[in-house]
């Protein structure tokens, strides 16, 4: 520091007083040196951490970059026996070709008995064409009381939309579950079957159908509340210009949507109300836990990726162990149709021993010392599956049912209003929930618009 007086004229109570302030100083810049190397290290640290991809964290694969290839396609491992397309089993029509003349001297064949030599289907589609009923009703004045009467419309051609229950469900079949915009909806609808249909009466028309879709998944969810085991998950959406949660609550053959603003504890209360499942499954998102009256299996496979990024992070005393803990365990899962109760119950064993052994083990640097703090945290939850064979250890389920919802939100932008959200959770819960239970899509959205539960295996 400058001096900017001459200590030559200073006295002794000022020089002291001087000399004073100059170590504070000096203390304050030591400290201060002192706190930017610990930052410098800590970033240094940070710097030298491996990065996040899909095998070690939750990035999605889609924010992976792959590197090039050398373009040549990679050789077969193996021969696939040669195939063809098999017959239909209901042709519309059978065209039997027989010869009337030899082709070799010309002579008749009518009365030679002729064998089939080779058969195939031609398939094709007819001419696409609107099914057009134009409805004229009828009226006038009665002769004999002067009351004017109108004829009554027949059964399913009532006044009101002009569209069909066929139409509604292709219409909706295209928008959900093909991810198709409006504007690009409309111009199929033309181009195919020659119907001008504006953006507007689309909208219209899914509008009119949310009731229908809405009381089918009062039924699914019912019968899901009605489960001793409940998986969830949840993935963003934009809804306007605000960014909503798609939350996916599913078991077995049914699954049940809601686009909510929140990704809290608030959404998953109002889905269940009262009803409280025996089991969970769901990853470590604290709004997903403790909704259990029994049990919380956590996810494997989440799990095995947080043990990933300890491995790639330098941890080799428990991280390794502990993947090859957990791989076991999914193994064991895998073969759990073929064991017995008792066998199961000794695996589950076997592996809480084997995991008492890993965690006395020291990690040997801060990513692995953070594994071992989750696992000590969720150790109870991790192995559940093994004492209950409705129970998976991984929440793929999840994944895999939201993964849709994904795809449309990448494809459309999401939604412009509340009412369009909650329409396509109401539909994307009547199309898994039809998949899980074995129905064709064009199906389920017919019985949704009649008004009939979707079926269930007997």
């Amino acid at each position: 520091m400058a001096l900017s007086v001459d200590p030559a004229v200073l006295s002794s109570s000022e020089k002291d007083d001087l000399i004073a302030t100059l170590l504070a100083q000096v203390d304050a810049l030591v400290a201060r040196v002192a706190a930017l190397e610990a930052e410098n290290a800590a970033l240094r640290e940070k710097l030298q951490a491996p990065p996040k991809t899909p095998t070690n964290s939750g990035t999605p694969p889609s924010q992976e970059r792959k590197a090039n290839g050398d373009g040549k396609p990679s050789p077969k491992t193996r021969v696939h026996a040669g195939a063809h397309r098999p017959l239909h089993p209901n042709p519309t029509r059978c065209e039997a070709i027989r010869m009337e003349h030899c082709p070799h001297c010309r002579a008749g064949l009518g009365e030679v008995e002729q064998v089939a030599v080779q058969t195939y289907d031609r398939v094709e589609i007819p001419e696409i064409a609107p099914d057009v009923t134009r409805v004229v009703l009828h009226g006038g004045v009665c002769p004999c009381c002067a009351g004017r009467f109108k004829a009554a419309a027949p059964a399913g051609l009532e006044p009101g939309s002009p569209f069909g229950p066929n139409l509604r469900a292709f219409v909706l079949y295209l928008r959900f579950g093909q991810a198709m915009p409006f504007e690009r909806l409309a111009r199929l609808l033309r181009d195919l079957f020659g119907l001008e249909i504006s953006e507007g009466a689309l909208a219209n028309m899914l509008q009119d159908s949310a009731p229908a879709f809405a009381a089918q998944t009062g039924l699914i969810k019912q019968r899901l509340l009605a489960s001793t085991v409940l998986a969830s998950d949840e993935t963003s959406v934009r809804v306007g210009k605000k960014t909503f949660w798609t939350w996916v609550f599913h078991h077995a053959d049914s699954a049940c949507f809601l686009i909510r603003p929140s990704r809290g504890k608030a959404v998953v209360r109002e889905f269940l109300g009262e009803a409280r499942p025996a089991v969970w499954i769901s990853d470590r998102l604290g709004a997903q836990r403790g909704w259990a009256s029994r049990e919380h299996q956590v996810c494997l496979a989440h799990l095995l990726r947080d043990v990933q990024y300890a491995i790639d992070a330098g941890d080799a005393a428990f991280a390794p162990g502990m993947k090859h803990l957990l791989q076991r365990a999914v193994r064991i899962a895998h073969r759990r149709p073929r064991l017995a109760d008792a066998t199961l119950a000794a695996y589950h064993g076997r592996l809480q021993r084997a995991l008492d052994e890993l965690l006395k083990t020291v990690p040997g640097n801060k990513p692995g010392l953070k594994l071992q703090r989750i696992i000590k945290r969720f150790r109870q939850n991790l192995f559940v599956f093994l004492m209950d064979r409705a129970v998976s250890p991984t929440n793929n389920g999840s994944e895999q049912a939201l993964r849709p919802c994904v795809i449309f939100r990448k494809v459309t932008n999401g939604f412009r209003s509340i009412w369009g959200a909650d329409l396509y959770a109401d539909v994307r819960s009547v199309l898994e929930t039809a998949r899980r239970r074995g129905l064709g899509i064009i199906q389920a959205l017919r019985l949704t618009l009649k008004g009939k539960p979707l079926p269930t295996a007997a």
